[in-house]
């Protein structure tokens, strides 16, 4: 993949998370994964990564959102920006509050206040103040509430171009803590001030909220009958947006105020459509579900498509030498074995001159699948390319590789491939070694020592092991 299409591939994920297609983000958010590491652009691997994030927490997948949110911010602390460092403060912050995690939210938001005011960044600051105001009215710190949302409206106003919907966020938290407060005179005026302001209409999340807090608002006061209607209207604009989980809540309010006001009549229509809204969810919750299964399998998918071999359906180059190093490094640790045998087939070259690369490509899947049936479940297979093959033994002593080597010799001597009424016969030359012996701390010198008598099994007359070097 060139630079141009992985900036084109950073553009698609980022668009279709921006419209809501989270499965078709998440898949290709692992194709920018798999390309940017391999071209090692560190923007791109963050890119993917926050997305991922926030594909995941939009989904409901929050155990694999916190996933993504460390390997992102793991890179970020080493190869990220303060861009990047506000993007990962602000996608944690969202998972916290889900999961009502309120002194992480704070400590979270704390942080992205102070990073954006260095950045200049006065509508994430504003925001951040905001959302901090939202979770100390959860915690009913409503005085503390009105300050958060005073410092954040200030920060709002510090927002060049000048943004009256970035105010009016702010106002709808200061209207609140002043509700709470039991200050109806100054709530009722910012109340006021932000119905009547001649963009709502553009915005009909925040007016569907506006008349919502004109509900509490009245309802604090024991003027249930206004306070319905409110709601009401807040229901309406609802409606026409579909938060189904907005609309659920405000469904609640209503029938508790039909109680409240004696209507029962009223309060038996509105437990039906109640009982709707609630039955819309569970659909919705299933079939979030049914997307999480679905998004698990296909990544299950990329992730084996990119670590198999094509042609024989084992593991490929970039599989083996990871997993082995993750081996070594814990038998170092442990002082165990770790066993490697490289073997290839005598002679290929002359196989393919003479029968043909198609029937070349058959004898290096027949020899692939003879090893792979004589190797334990825990071992490791994979083909380094063209028709030589690693096999990686965890815990197995030298003697145990070329026990194993002897077994695989014999198998492949015994393999019957026909070339039309032709038998071919087919013999494998093996390089035996472990990590002890040859004092082997990574992949690259463990199959060094291996393929080194590999070689020398070659120039013995092949169709043979060696295992000393």
């Amino acid at each position: 993949m060139t630079k141009k299409e992985l900036v084109k591939l950073q553009q698609e994920v980022t668009l279709l998370r921006a419209e809501g297609k989270y499965k078709d983000t998440i898949q290709n958010c692992f194709s920018l994964l798999n390309a940017s590491m391999e071209m090692k652009d560190y923007k791109s691997i963050l890119t993917a990564y926050i997305n991922l994030a926030a594909s995941y927490y939009c989904i409901g997948d929050i155990e694999e959102a916190f996933k993504c949110i460390e390997e992102h911010e793991a890179i970020c602390n080493i190869h990220g920006d303060d861009l990047d460092k506000l993007n990962s403060y602000n996608i944690s912050f969202l998972i916290y509050e889900y999961n009502k995690n309120i002194d992480k939210s704070k400590a979270t938001l704390e942080k992205s206040i102070a990073l954006g005011k260095k950045l200049n960044k006065y509508n994430i600051v504003s925001n951040a103040y905001s959302n901090y105001s939202h979770i100390c009215m959860l915690d009913e710190d409503y005085n503390k509430a009105l300050e958060m949302g005073i410092l954040g409206l200030d920060a709002a106003k510090l927002h060049k171009p000048a943004s009256p919907i970035l105010e009016l966020r702010v106002k709808l938290n200061i209207a609140k803590a002043y509700i709470y407060l039991k200050d109806f005179h100054d709530s009722k005026v910012l109340l006021d001030e932000m119905l009547n302001s001649p963009f709502l209409d553009s915005f009909p999340r925040e007016k569907s909220q506006c008349y919502d807090l004109e509900g509490q608002w009245y309802r604090e006061q024991n003027l249930y009958r206004q306070a319905y209607e409110s709601f009401t209207n807040a229901k309406v604009i609802v409606e026409s947006y579909n938060d189904i989980y907005l609309l659920k809540t405000i469904q609640e309010e209503r029938c508790k105020l039909c109680e409240l006001m004696d209507d029962f009549n009223l309060g038996y229509k509105l437990q039906k459509e109640y009982i709707s809204i609630l039955k819309e969810i569970s659909e919705r919750e299933l079939s979030l579900a049914a997307l999480k299964l679905e998004i698990k399998h296909n990544i299950m998918l990329l992730e084996k498509k990119a670590y198999t071999d094509q042609l024989t359906g084992i593991y490929n180059r970039d599989y083996l030498e990871n997993t082995t190093n993750n081996w070594l490094n814990e038998a170092y640790q442990k002082n165990e074995s770790v066993v490697c045998l490289v073997l290839d087939i005598d002679r290929f070259k002359c196989i393919n001159d003479e029968f043909g690369h198609l029937f070349g490509d058959e004898v290096v899947k027949q020899v692939s699948r003879a090893c792979s049936n004589i190797i334990r479940e825990d071992d490791l297979i994979g083909r380094f390319g063209g028709d030589e093959f690693v096999i990686i033994l965890r815990g197995a002593s030298l003697n145990d590789g070329i026990k194993k080597a002897e077994q695989i010799l014999e198998t492949i001597r015994s393999l019957n491939i026909n070339y039309g009424d032709k038998t071919i016969d087919i013999t494998v030359s093996i390089g035996v070694t472990d990590n002890l012996d040859s004092m082997a701390m990574h992949f690259s010198e463990l199959f060094r020592a291996a393929d080194m008598r590999l070689y020398k099994a070659k120039r013995s007359g092949r169709n043979q092991i060696c295992a000393v070097s």
